[in-house]
């Protein structure tokens, strides 16, 4: 039971990496939590992501290459950044907001807040991973991998752009054999890569799996099917009300529905937007283990190892409403991406297709902290970067919500900001 003065009892709204996270740390404090999920743990962003604990590569989504990149390739259904043709005039003051952020500027000022939380990533892991069986989190290098050296200088600039804004970055070059050497799968095409060392990386279903069971060992309650109507307050306390008529009354609550957000937050005095940006993934068998997490850039593919014969592929940023129908030609596009790049894969043998929406900000920075409703908290936002911050993001806003003081980690990402 918790002894201090804060609150005894917080409903989190949201299964998914962070909103288990927030329950998980609540209850390291002594509070007992309630979750209520929509549908099932882990079915948004969470479960088929590539599973990357990359806080080395964690930056800002909005910069320059990025908004030149999107000019050119936004309505194109093969490329890896993709809008459907559409009337939706939220996309499009999504989209007119988020280019509005691509300059330097305003990348160096997300990346200087990033950073803070990035450093706190891998030790929130590892608690985790100490505390509870079947958390397994692995260590690997992260190979970015390219058909030659002039393809590899965006990344390379990237990478002195991380550098020189404060964030270590432990980096090597490798060339001709020695890229097969460290991927055996690298087909002949890749001559040049660059390895990221100090990453991690999990399968992002079944961690969220047991991460959701330890929350419930801990006395925990887990309620899915529960879609949240409302949050407010009443006689003091928090209100949250679910689509069936039942109403849950706590000390305090956290909205941490992803791609979902914007349905409760508008009326919790969030001003920001979160825009659904989808990525599709799927699961080929490989010949032999691949030893580590592999990146190409050039068509923005994220492959990670998924047990000892298999590899999970990923890729996409579709700007989409988070509950649009599947779309196997996002599929396909990555498929044809990434043939030619890998080797001892079979293609023909795929399963497990499936897309999942992440919660991308305008500004590229995550919403966490309390709304302009007292003891109302938001946690998401995290654009390609929930699995990365799920744990720190849920380790700071605890101690927010014990402590009632903003840890200085959390102050720019305010959610009521403008």
């Amino acid at each position: 039971m918790n002894t201090n003065s804060g609150p005894r009892h917080v409903a989190i709204i949201g299964a998914g990496i962070v909103g288990l996270s927030v329950a998980w740390f609540l209850q390291e404090a002594g509070v007992d939590v309630t979750v209520l999920e929509r549908s099932e743990v882990g079915v948004g962003s969470s479960w088929g992501n590539a599973g990357w604990i990359s806080p080395g590569l964690s930056i800002p989504l909005p910069e320059p290459s990025v908004l030149r990149y999107g000019l050119k390739s936004i309505l194109d259904g093969d490329s890896p950044l993709y809008v459907p043709p559409t009337f939706d005039p939220g996309i499009w003051r999504f989209l007119v907001n988020f280019a509005r952020h691509c300059n330097m500027r305003d990348w160096k000022s997300a990346m200087g807040a990033l950073m803070a939380l990035n450093r706190l990533a891998i030790p929130a892991y590892e608690q985790l991973a100490q505390a509870e069986e079947g958390l397994e989190v692995h260590t690997a290098p992260i190979v970015a991998a390219f058909r030659n050296s002039s393809e590899a200088a965006a990344l390379l600039h990237e990478f002195e752009m991380i550098r020189s804004s404060g964030q270590a970055l432990e980096t090597s070059v490798l060339e001709g054999p020695q890229v097969r050497e460290q991927v055996p799968q690298l087909s002949t095409d890749v001559g040049f890569a660059i390895r990221i060392d100090g990453q991690r990386y999990i399968d992002p279903s079944t961690f969220t799996a047991a991460l959701a069971a330890a929350v419930t060992k801990r006395g925990g309650r887990i309620l899915t099917g529960q879609a949240v109507t409302s949050i407010g307050r009443a006689m003091g306390r928090v209100a949250v009300s679910t689509a069936v008529g039942d109403v849950l009354r706590c000390d305090a609550a956290v909205v941490a529905t992803g791609a979902w957000m914007n349905t409760l937050a508008r009326g919790l005095g969030v001003k920001r937007q979160v825009q659904a940006g989808r990525g599709y993934s799927f699961v080929v068998p490989t010949s032999r283990p691949v030893p580590s997490p592999i990146y190409f850039p050039s068509v923005r593919v994220a492959c990670t190892p998924s047990g000892s014969d298999a590899l999970r592929v990923a890729g996409t940023m579709e700007f989409r409403s988070p509950d649009a129908a599947f779309d196997a030609k996002r599929v396909m596009a990555i498929v044809r991406s990434a043939t030619p790049l890998l080797d001892e894969v079979d293609w023909s043998a795929r399963r497990l297709d499936w897309v999942g929406p992440r919660p991308v900000t305008g500004d590229g920075l995550p919403l966490i902290g309390e709304s302009a409703i007292p003891g109302v908290y938001i946690a998401g936002g995290h654009g390609m970067w929930g699995v990365t911050l799920g744990p720190a993001t849920g380790q700071e806003l605890a101690r927010q919500i014990v402590e009632g003081k903003t840890p200085p980690e959390l102050l720019p990402f305010l959610p009521t900001r403008r």
